[in-house]
């Protein structure tokens, strides 16, 4: 019998985002516990990852929230009844969450955020992994970013293939019908 896959989700922590980002963060939560995926990430009660988190179990999602000890510390563990693994500092707890994920979702977030997504394109850019990675790019969020990608595209400092690594959408069910049918392909190695 296949287990359930699991989402690595990527978001912001901050409780002082406009609205639209709460409401897209709950429909994605109750979209990916009713599509039957379980959903790891940052462990924590605050912004975008606490909504993410209380609409994914309310959907029938297992969740479970990776935190370091720091951040533990600070009372911003999330109290619902999931798995919380508590980690010893930040790169434990991205190699965690790399750990039980099947795929990656970046939603908008901030720099930690970008920290982890990038990490993990570089990952696959070096065949570390073949798992697919998701930019959710609701209202633009990361149109600026993206105009930076294509600087790096075209003063040769990624190869073009390198765009295949990742894939970029603003809507919630793209999302997971690129998920459902993604098939890894084999990547040349940067050099």
């Amino acid at each position: 019998m296949q287990t359930k896959k699991t989402i690595c989700v990527y978001c912001s922590s901050s409780n002082h985002l406009a609205e639209k980002y709460y409401k897209l963060s709950e429909q994605f939560g109750q979209r990916l516990g009713k599509s039957g995926y379980d959903m790891v990430y940052g462990g924590t009660v605050v912004g975008m990852m606490g909504v993410i988190a209380d609409n994914a179990i309310k959907a029938g999602a297992n969740v479970t929230g990776v935190i370091p000890e720091r951040i533990a510390s600070f009372g911003l563990k999330h109290p619902e009844p999931m798995k919380v693994i508590v980690t010893k500092d930040m790169r434990e707890r991205k190699a965690t969450m790399e750990k039980y994920a099947d795929a990656f979702v970046a939603m908008p977030g901030g720099f930690g955020t970008f920290e982890e997504i990038f990490e993990i394109i570089v990952a696959k850019q070096l065949s570390y992994h073949d798992k697919p990675i998701v930019f959710m790019n609701f209202d633009n969020y990361y149109q600026n970013l993206f105009k930076m990608f294509e600087t790096v595209y075209e003063n040769k400092f990624a190869k073009e293939e390198t765009r295949a690594l990742y894939y970029i959408s603003d809507n919630i069910e793209d999302i997971f019908n690129y998920i459902n049918t993604y098939k890894p392909e084999k990547f040349v190695l940067k050099w």
